[in-house]
């Protein structure tokens, strides 16, 4: 499965302490400070349901 872009959260403002995210049918959720440590993998369907939560 090929990936789409990742990039920084617009929250992050700059911050040394954030994440990035790679939208597309399945949603990757990493620390910028541990890109190969770990991913958070979500259903794009799930994730825009917590952006939703989130920007309330």
């Amino acid at each position: 499965m090929q990936r789409q872009h990742w990039h920084k959260s617009s929250y992050s403002s700059g911050s040394q302490n954030c994440v990035e995210v790679s939208e597309g049918r399945t949603t990757g959720v990493r620390d910028t400070q541990n890109r190969a440590q770990a991913e958070l993998n979500l259903p794009a369907h799930e994730w825009n349901a917590l952006l939703s939560v989130l920007t309330r």
